[in-house]
């Protein structure tokens, strides 16, 4: 990058886990950005989380907005509070970078896209996995031919139960499995099927102790035929993988949602005569990709919203619409409840 590009200066809306684990962490790595300041509610928690990573700690999110030294913020806040704080932030004239998923309906995430655009600022969804190129590789493979015509595709997600009192288990801020999880495999779906998926039908495991679902499956379908089986939950043993299958044969992927920084992924074609083949694509980390990628759409002025984002907003919310709600396994209490 030419010295005289201005890196993109960044705020960070609250003290989220991901935030200090990933984000962080991936904005040092990225020239084009520079992390200014983080805002807290807890003066305390806050200038702890901001010195481990040499920032500036802001007591209140709207202090932070107020600033003229900050081109954008990321927002790593509980589902529930995204509309709010991204209005806000829209509002005080900063693109926006938010975690998955956007909002909490599709109705809130049009009216978001709607006001970014009118306002010329970048708002874009986290979903950091569609920036490594293991996707691309599969993509190539599809234009190749080399399992024929894609039939249908399927894809799992899934991690074991987090602490009792993980805020994914709170109704109120938006918890549960489908906007943790489920996200995932529906954007993927979006990515190798096209943008006319329909939801045909849906489960949700409801857990009573929680009021939140932890787990789900959704079946989808597009205007052509081809078909999505979505799995996803916070209460199963660990799985990020998904598979497209063709007339000739299949392109599977483990680990697509979590690839590991540090080792090369592999894309598996399961050929029909039995055979497999393998490509390997290098290491990447993909939340330093993400980051890059939304600073440069800032840096050229690319800030029209992407339409994927209303479409899984309301792939989101059909499938709550469709979905048989069943009772899950409840999550673990915590130790000395009663």
């Amino acid at each position: 990058m030419s010295a005289a590009v201005r890196p993109v200066r960044f705020g960070v809306l609250g003290c989220a886990s991901i935030a200090g684990r990933r984000m962080l962490p991936a904005m040092a790595r990225v020239d084009e950005v520079t992390p200014v300041a983080v805002a807290g509610r807890d003066r305390s928690r806050t200038e702890e989380f901001a010195g481990r990573f040499g920032i500036e700690a802001v007591v209140g999110y709207e202090r932070l907005l107020a600033r003229d030294d900050i081109d954008a913020v990321y927002v790593p806040l509980p589902t529930g509070l995204h509309a709010e704080w991204i209005s806000r932030a829209l509002a005080a004239g900063k693109h926006v970078l938010a975690e998955k998923p956007l909002a909490t309906t599709a109705a809130e995430a049009s009216a978001l896209t709607a006001r970014a655009l009118g306002r010329g600022l970048l708002l874009a969804e986290n979903l950091m996995f569609l920036h490594h190129p293991q996707h691309q590789v599969v993509r190539d493979l599809l234009d190749e031919g080399v399992i024929g015509e894609l039939r249908s595709f399927s894809s799992a997600f899934s991690v074991p139960p987090f602490a009792p009192d993980d805020i994914r288990y709170r109704a109120g801020l938006g918890g549960g499995a489908l906007f943790d999880l489920g996200v995932y495999p529906l954007r993927a779906a979006q990515l190798h099927l096209g943008d006319d998926l329909a939801v045909a039908g849906a489960v949700l495991g409801h857990d009573p102790r929680h009021g939140v679902d932890t787990g789900g499956a959704a079946l989808l379908t597009t205007g052509t035929g081809r078909t999505a089986q979505l799995t996803f939950g916070m209460a199963d043993a660990y799985r990020s993988r998904y598979e497209l299958a063709g007339e000739r044969g299949r392109i599977v992927l483990d680990r697509a949602f979590t690839p590991p920084d540090d080792r090369p992924a592999v894309v598996r074609v399961e050929h029909g005569d039995g055979t497999v083949t393998e490509r390997t694509v290098a290491p990447h980390h993909q939340f330093a990709l993400s980051v890059r990628s939304f600073a440069r759409a800032v840096r050229d002025g690319r800030v029209r919203p992407d339409p994927a984002i209303v479409r899984q907003a309301r792939l989101l919310d059909a499938v709550r619409e469709r979905a048989v709600t069943t009772t899950a396994v409840p999550a673990p209490a915590p130790e000395g409840a009663c």
